[in-house]
């Protein structure tokens, strides 16, 4: 087997050819779009390199590709949270557990070579809301947008090498027709009342506004996840700018006391259910076909990206508020009939309660390991936010 850095125009098109010939039978799988993933290796583009680090192989026997891996070092990440992890990520490989360890090995190498200490994966080199987390529970439904998918085999790959569990993230979901628990819409009702709060969906032409809206709670309600770095006004009106292409007005929800932005409510269309006709190529052809299917309306789910609650207003039914004028308003343009809530990890069990009080199931489960340099080293799983 000999492995290969992924540096020119030939090892980059295996490295996105080789999903499509592990995943060729399996009826659920939905490639990402190749554009998206070059996205992150792009330094031009992907403002993580500016602290930070990565590479990527493939691995070929006889010829032909049979896996593939990607590498990451966050330096400002480790310098804000005094750590030295580094990141493996859009990994595939065949039914081989020796090609899987070789790859791991490969990239172990690497971020040992760093001067790591840890190794934390599959992740991303970016936000936590795209490609992150291993499927572990429930391998019977389509991936979400930007969401990883695998089989259930790189499972024992990663436990095998010597991953272990750092956290869970829990994907739900919901019929928009669903009520609220009694209690909760009890509080929903009372805080609609309020003259004192005010609900708004974003508009497209002031995107500035809502990006710093988002920012504010988002760094208030983040502020205990360990590892929190905190986010900058650029960096939040990135993922403003990044969504905006497939952005549906009435999706994304604000809430304000006093004028004060206290939560939101960030969903967009699940546009997988589209994507699964272009073949993971937005070319010209494909972005036909993607116009085609959302005028047919084929796209009948929205999932939600991100929800955050100001800690002053946490548990006061806040969450219900905001997700009974979502639910208002998307059942009066009659557009979407389910609703996933996605990355939601265990180590915050208040938002589990939220979300299971919203009316929603638990569908998938997901795992983001780590692996130890040190074989003698304790391990800790990720701490609950209290």
């Amino acid at each position: 087997m000999t492995i290969s850095t992924v540096n020119n125009a030939k090892t980059e098109k295996e490295f996105h050819q080789l999903p499509f010939d592990i995943y060729k039978n399996d009826k659920n799988w939905v490639p990402h779009l190749k554009q998206d993933i070059e996205k992150v290796f792009d330094k031009k583009f992907n403002k993580y390199f500016r602290h930070g680090e990565a590479v990527r192989w493939i691995l070929q026997k006889e010829g032909k590709t049979i896996g593939r891996i990607a590498a990451f070092i966050n330096e400002k990440a480790n310098k804000k949270s005094n750590t030295k992890i580094g990141g493996v990520g859009f990994f595939e490989c065949i039914d081989d557990e020796a090609a899987a360890f070789k790859l791991f090995d490969t990239a172990k190498a690497w971020i040992e070579n760093k001067g790591m200490d840890t190794i934390e994966g599959p992740v991303n080199f970016g936000e936590k809301d795209k490609y992150w987390g291993l499927i572990t529970e429930n391998f019977e439904y389509p991936p979400y947008y930007n969401q990883n998918y695998n089989p259930a085999y790189y499972v024992p790959f990663f436990e095998n090498y010597g991953f272990k569990k750092y956290y869970e993230q829990f994907i739900f979901y919901r019929n928009t027709t669903n009520e609220l628990i009694p209690l909760l819409k009890e509080k929903s009702v009372r805080i609609r009342k309020d003259p004192k709060f005010t609900f708004d969906t974003i508009k497209k032409n002031n995107l500035e506004k809502y990006a710093e809206d988002f920012r504010t709670i988002y760094n208030r309600a983040w502020v205990k996840h360990e590892g929190f770095a905190g986010m900058e006004k650029r960096q939040a009106m990135t993922i403003m700018k990044t969504i905006k292409p497939i952005l549906d007005e009435d999706l994304i929800h604000f809430a304000y006391y006093d004028g004060r932005p206290v939560g939101f409510f960030i969903a967009l269309p699940e546009i997988n259910q589209i994507f699964k006709y272009v073949n993971g190529n937005l070319n010209w052809w494909g972005k036909l076909k993607f116009l085609y299917h959302k005028l047919k309306g084929t796209c009948t789910t929205f999932f939600g990206l991100a929800f955050g609650i100001d800690p002053d207003f946490q548990g006061k039914g806040l969450e219900g508020a905001i997700f009974d004028e979502c639910k208002r308003v998307v059942n009066a343009n009659g557009s979407y009939k389910d609703v996933v809530i996605t990355w939601i990890g265990d180590f915050n069990p208040k938002m589990i309660h939220v979300i299971e009080n919203l009316g929603a199931t638990k569908l998938r489960t997901l795992a983001t390991y780590r692996f130890l340099m040190d074989p003698d080293a304790v391990f800790t799983r990720a701490k609950i936010i209290n």
